[in-house]
């Protein structure tokens, strides 16, 4: 399922946030993302229609599993880069950045051929 970069990312964040406190708010998205709350609640809204999101009665946002599925893949993705561009030379900070863009226009079939060369890489340096 495509969502487009910006859904992807408060999908990303909200998945972030949820392993690292458990109870995750809007407030707590805009703040992580220095986003308004108005955008939040558009975000959240448009999540919830595409099945990936429900909101508890006390404000809690909760992935359903559809959406933690998919938040894990882009996390996945988001991680493997990085660390794929730092273990080429790139300043962590830059290979961040590519990451972010790279992982929502990079295709299945040639995130996966990445993933296989880094694992040939890593073993043929053993």
């Amino acid at each position: 399922m495509s969502l487009g970069e910006s859904l992807e990312n408060y999908l990303i964040v909200i998945f972030r946030l949820s392993n690292r406190n458990k109870i995750v708010h809007s407030v707590d998205v805009a703040a992580d993302m220095s986003f308004s709350k108005p955008s939040v609640s558009h975000a959240v809204r448009l999540l919830k229609q595409k099945g990936l999101l429900s909101m508890e009665t006390d404000g809690r946002l909760v992935l359903t599993d559809n959406g933690k599925e998919l938040a894990e893949n882009l996390y996945e993705r988001h991680c493997f880069l990085a660390g794929f561009l730092t273990d080429l030379g790139v300043t962590p900070e830059q290979a961040e950045l590519d990451a972010h863009r790279m992982e929502h226009d990079i295709s299945e079939e040639s995130f996966e051929r990445l993933k296989d060369a880094q694992i040939c890489v890593d073993t043929h340096e053993i």
